[in-house]
């Protein structure tokens, strides 16, 4: 085994393998490498809101390449294709969701995005979605936008974090509990897709598979699904 000695962002191109890429987080202090045969392992904790290692490569090869590494990364689940997660040795699937990804702007999006201080963010989720998997005040958190109305306020929220210069993120989406059903989610992302496209190479979220409504959301705004699983180790 070998450790990647340049782990430039153009050495695994974002259209090949955007995963990685972005869980590189723009190579800032904290991210970690490793190489073997044709296996890659990225290893970075609090990327949205789990310590990962983003893992490609032959199953052979990620197999022996966890086992190596094992201990420089306890604590930390592998992420990444499902059916590649389910081929490797020692490790056990954890958790199934999908990356939903698009390279192309969405037509017609031009709703107007407002910034949303902290604090109402948090008050917004409380009552309109506890569950978030963003949260104000989180590591990599830094901003929320949303959608307003002239009368009865805040309608919609998102956030960008774990954005990177080359891939952005979007978590955190939460619509009004008595405006659902309306597409205001869809008009918040789809001008935040817009937003995030700008400079960038694409935007991408995570997502449940079990979500149809927010999957079919996605797929109406161009996003592809790209099944992906987490693991930890066995034992």
């Amino acid at each position: 085994m070998t450790a990647l000695d340049v782990f430039s962002l153009d050495s695994i191109p974002a259209d090949e393998d955007p995963l990685l890429v972005w869980a590189a987080q723009d190579l800032r202090p904290g991210m970690r490498a490793w190489a073997l045969g044709d296996a890659v392992a990225v290893a970075r904790q609090q990327v949205a809101n789990r310590d990962r290692i983003a893992v490609r490569g032959s199953a052979a090869d990620v197999s022996e390449l966890l086992r190596r590494i094992r201990s420089q990364v306890e604590g930390l689940h592998p992420i990444g294709d499902e059916d590649l997660i389910a081929r490797v040795d020692g490790i056990e699937t954890i958790a199934q969701f999908g990356w939903m990804a698009t390279t192309a702007c969405v037509p017609d999006a031009r709703s107007e995005l407002v910034r949303v201080g902290d604090e109402q963010a948090g008050a917004f989720l409380d009552e309109n979605h506890p569950h978030s998997f963003a949260r104000p005040g989180w590591p990599g958190v830094e901003r929320w936008l949303g959608q307003r109305d002239s009368d009865s306020g805040l309608l919609a929220v998102a956030t960008d974090a774990w954005t990177t210069s080359r891939i952005g993120f979007i978590s955190g989406v939460a619509t009004r509990r008595d405006r659902r059903g309306r597409g205001l989610a869809t008009k918040l992302c789809g001008a935040l897709t817009n937003h995030l496209l700008t400079g960038r190479h694409m935007v991408a979220l995570l997502v449940d598979h079990d979500n149809l409504p927010a999957v079919r959301t996605y797929e109406r705004l161009g996003y592809t699904m790209r099944r992906v699983a987490a693991a930890s180790y066995v034992g």
